[in-house]
């Protein structure tokens, strides 16, 4: 699983040939969550209230990387890396 952002301790990752909706793997210490991309939403899992605010920051700015790379691990092909949160 490509990891394509890192911040805060935050690790932002994507499987390839995943199920739809287009989404994200979150990462946070014990923690696990998914994010659909079009909604910018937690769909599964759960992360501390704070790092959930993050994530959704990061997504908001980074939406259609976060897409663009959907549609390359789709195909098989690896995902680009995406800035961190600053």
């Amino acid at each position: 699983m490509p990891t394509i952002s890192i911040f805060y301790g935050i690790i932002i990752q994507m499987f390839f040939n995943d199920y739809a909706p287009p989404h994200f793997h979150v990462k946070y210490a014990e923690f696990k969550a998914i994010i659909d991309i079009h909604q910018l939403k937690l769909i599964k899992g759960e992360l501390p209230r704070r790092a959930l605010e993050l994530v959704l920051d990061w997504a908001e700015l980074h939406q259609a990387e976060l897409l663009e790379n959907w549609h390359l691990c789709q195909s098989d092909t690896l995902p680009k890396k995406i800035n961190p949160l600053k």
